[in-house]
């Protein structure tokens, strides 16, 4: 499997982390719509956005240090990555009514993405990945 573009960052745990994350990802898909020649759809754009944000935001709540994240555009679809020096998959959050928490990112995720699971990273910390379709 080929990568066409990619993208690599790491991002601190400052509280903008998600909309420089979200930045990141615009470009990486106006540098894939350069690649595939091609507009990509608003589903595809938007599904990246919301991942690539839903994850960002996550390893900034809940995990300590930085996150690094990846983007990567194959053929067929397109990975999203986070890694973070926490160390176990937690459970999800109990959602809560809109306005007065979260508890729906991890859900969002896997209704979006056609593969979604975490792995323990080298010498601890964990990487969340999400396959979605291009």
């Amino acid at each position: 499997m080929t990568v066409r573009v990619q993208r690599c960052i790491d991002l601190d745990e400052a509280l903008d982390a998600p909309a420089r994350a979200r930045r990141i990802a615009t470009d990486f898909l106006t540098e894939a719509e350069r690649a595939c020649g091609g507009p990509v759809s608003p589903a595809v754009t938007d599904a990246v956005l919301l991942v690539t944000s839903e994850l960002v935001t996550n390893a900034v709540r809940h995990a300590p240090g930085p996150c690094t994240l990846r983007l990567n555009l194959y053929d067929e679809s397109v990975l999203v990555k986070s890694a973070t020096p926490a160390p176990a998959p937690r459970d999800p959050a109990p959602r809560t009514l809109p306005g007065r928490g979260g508890g729906w990112g991890w859900t969002l995720i896997a209704r979006v993405a056609n593969e979604v699971r975490v792995t323990p990273g080298p010498g601890g910390g964990k990487t969340v990945l999400a396959r979605l379709p291009w």
